[in-house]
């Protein structure tokens, strides 16, 4: 009953305490709000006065202004009073200008019309037409001055009555302006009236909030050493419910340990019986009286023909059986899936290389083949080469001997080995040289010796025509006609189409074909025959 009632009395202080709390934070809070609020008061009245001491420097500016604007508008209205009569004279010029030229044109047109009834035959006298007319310019001249002078002032009095409706739109927004500043500062010192009084509040109920903050002070210590006391008869009593606590949970959790370990166990039993049935069909019993622990294993080891072989039997040791198990896992392992179409596979692949063996004897044999065709084309290109240049080189000798008498040319491989991939050299001596290089040789000397290489090519290789370009071009007298020789001797059994600018070589053709334009711009082929060819 006395451990109820100093529970309750500790629920009542702590409840007592936290009230106690909040109402100070909360009178705290109060009292910061209040400080916080009078330096905001203090700062705006401060600002308020210093606007109010602008608005009264800018009112004091106004009225200067509106002074000075008064002055100009006093200056401007008699501006405007001196421009309204000027131009009120003007215009009384201007109609009197009006009027004498009204009158001088009525003269003149009376003088005129005198003029035509009395029909006066002798000269006029043009002097009184003179003078008017000489009167309406100086009155047009006048008009026009008039008009001039009048258009200025408009604008001037147009100028100053703007200037002056500005002036009275300023005046009008600095009274209006300063009749702000005027309401404005009333508001001010009304606002600084009012945070005055708010502030003595303030410090009025501040000094309250003090003296409740001391009572609370002084009520929270006591409360603190009761609290203090409480709590320590808390703690102890804490501390041996969570030593009970612990003990607890740890003797349930050794009971739970045992439960699930147990449970562990049966489960890898079942697991391991249902494992024995279904792999090697043996039931647990047999398998315990004929593979148990208190049984000797055998040996195995594999021998060089694959086969296992049992040897010797050794007692029952745990850790050595789980090496084994564990060996013999990873062979299993390295060996892979079982394939259930291994054989099939075997045979289909069997069967593949059978084929794919007689596809490569039948490439070898291709190939072989084809390499016996390849050495019987290069022999007989190599023959008909070697045929070929032989007979050119042979005709190239003969030909060049009698281009160059008492010179000496010939051909010759650069790789007589190799004839397929040879090169081909020109030596060539003029008569009189010792040079056998073509590139020392001069143009026409190099010329004639390749239209040399030509006909020996057409001599050990005839055809129905040749046809050549300028080939004589660079030749002179002496060379040019042993090589028109050479061309006969090549008609008598070919056709020449020979393009050329000499005389000799056209004077020796059967036809000539020329191309030539006419007076109107167009080319025209003109021929002519010079003598029946044999072939015709």
């Amino acid at each position: 009953m006395q451990s109820s009632k100093s529970s309750s009395s500790l629920i009542e202080i702590k409840s007592l305490i936290e009230s106690l709390e909040v109402k100070l934070t909360e009178i705290t809070h109060t009292c910061d709000r209040l400080k916080f609020e009078i330096a905001t008061a203090t700062t705006e009245v401060a600002d308020r006065q210093g606007s109010f001491d602008v608005a009264l420097s800018k009112l004091n500016e106004s009225d200067a202004r509106i002074a000075s604007i008064t002055e100009q508008l006093a200056v401007s209205g008699q501006n405007m009073k001196s421009a309204v009569a000027e131009v009120e004279r003007l215009n009384t010029s201007i109609q009197e200008a009006s009027a004498a030229k009204s009158r001088d044109e009525g003269e003149l047109l009376i003088a005129q019309n005198q003029l035509h009834q009395q029909g006066v035959v002798a000269e006029p006298d043009h002097t009184f037409t003179e003078n008017l007319r000489n009167a309406v310019s100086l009155a047009r001249t006048t008009e026009v001055e008039a008009r001039l002078a009048v258009r200025t002032i408009e604008e001037r009095v147009d100028s100053v009555a703007a200037r002056a409706k500005a002036l009275e739109d300023s005046a009008r927004n600095e009274r209006e302006a300063s009749e702000r500043a005027i309401v404005r500062r009333g508001a001010r010192a009304r606002a600084a009236v009012i945070s005055q009084a708010i502030a003595e509040s303030a410090y009025e109920v501040l000094i309250h909030i003090e003296r409740s903050i001391a009572k609370a002070a002084t009520e929270r210590a006591r409360l603190e050493g009761s609290r203090t006391a409480r709590d320590g008869e808390t703690l102890t009593v804490r501390a041996r419910g969570r030593e009970l606590t612990t003990e607890l949970e740890q003797l349930t959790s050794s009971v739970h340990k045992d439960e699930i370990a147990r449970a562990e166990q049966r489960m890898r039993i079942e697991t391991l019986e249902n494992r024995t049935m279904e792999e090697f069909g043996i039931d647990t019993q047999v398998l315990v009286a004929e593979y148990g622990p208190d049984k000797d294993v055998p040996t195995f080891f594999e021998n060089e023909a694959g086969e296992i072989v049992t040897t010797e039997l050794i007692p029952y040791r745990r850790d050595q059986q789980e090496k084994r198990l564990a060996s013999a896992e990873r062979s299993l392992t390295l060996l892979g899936k079982i394939n259930p179409l291994a054989l099939e596979e075997f045979s289909s692949l069997e069967e593949r290389l059978k084929f794919l063996a007689e596809q490569l004897e039948d490439l070898k044999n291709t190939k072989k083949d084809l390499l016996d065709i390849i050495k019987e084309v290069d022999d007989r290109v190599q023959s008909i080469f070697m045929e070929a240049f032989e007979e050119t080189a042979k005709h190239f000798e003969d030909i060049f001997a009698r281009l160059f008498p008492g010179g000496d040319g010939r051909l010759i491989l650069t790789d007589p080995d190799n004839p397929m991939i040879s090169g081909v050299d020109v030596e060539a001596r003029p008569p009189g040289k010792r040079i056998k290089r073509l590139s020392l040789l001069s143009g026409g000397e190099k010329s004639l010796t390749a239209v040399a290489m030509l006909i020996a090519i057409f001599k050990a290789r005839p055809s129905p025509f040749y046809v050549l370009d300028e080939v004589e071009a660079a030749l002179d007298d002496t060379n040019l006609g042993r090589l028109l020789v050479i061309f006969e001797e090549l008609r008598a059994t070919s056709q020449l189409i020979v393009i050329t600018h000499q005389k000799r070589t056209m004077e020796i053709a059967d036809a000539l074909y020329g191309v030539t334009m006419r007076g109107d711009g167009v080319s025209e082929v003109i021929s002519q025959r010079l003598r029946e060819s044999d072939a015709s």
